[in-house]
């Protein structure tokens, strides 16, 4: 049975080397390097006080001070009926899919009526608030039920980790009819 690479990163961050080396087998060299990398940061979070770890999480990219992400559209107040169309900006930086190591580079994650920001040392969670963009995509369409909603950009390097400075756009406001 093919588990997942999302799957075997998961069970990597839970439960360590001995379920990655059980998944290993089904995902490429690539996938490999990046789940034992967020393994061996995972165990040195652990071997470190819960202070500590906090305090470090995992190493992050370095974003260049001019790097910018926006929402092109819709515009923040505008008023749309679903789905909706949202597309992206990125201004000093590359567009690069997850996985993909590169200097400046990273991939869109929408934060979707999420009131509070994710941990900025850590991968970003995967969800129904925080939706990833790993293949490069700069666009996308929304179904989201009619009300009031809010999002917002932030760019993750190869492993979903935001960069240092994080790279976001401003939080917009849509009404979706």
């Amino acid at each position: 049975m093919r588990i997942p690479f999302r799957y075997t990163l998961l069970a990597a961050l839970i439960v360590g080397i001995p379920m990655l080396q059980a998944c290993s087998d089904n995902e490429t060299p690539e996938q490999q390097d990046i789940a034992e990398k967020i393994v061996e940061q995972s165990q040195k979070s652990k071997a470190m006080s819960a202070e500590e770890s906090t305090a470090s999480g995992i190493e992050r990219s370095m974003a260049p001070e001019n790097a910018t992400a926006s929402i092109l559209s819709p515009a923040d107040g505008a008023t749309v009926t679903s789905p909706v169309t949202v597309t992206f900006g990125l201004e000093g930086m590359d567009v690069a899919p997850a996985g993909t190591e590169q200097e400046h580079s990273g991939h869109h994650h929408l934060l979707i009526d999420l009131n509070e920001l994710p941990a900025m040392d850590f991968p970003l969670p995967a969800n129904d608030n925080v939706v990833h963009f790993g293949k490069g995509q700069t666009e996308t369409e929304l179904e989201l039920e009619p009300g009031t909603h809010t999002l917002q950009l932030l760019l993750g390097d190869h492993m979903h980790v935001p960069h240092e400075p994080p790279v976001m756009s401003e939080k917009i406001t849509i009404t979706v009819e």
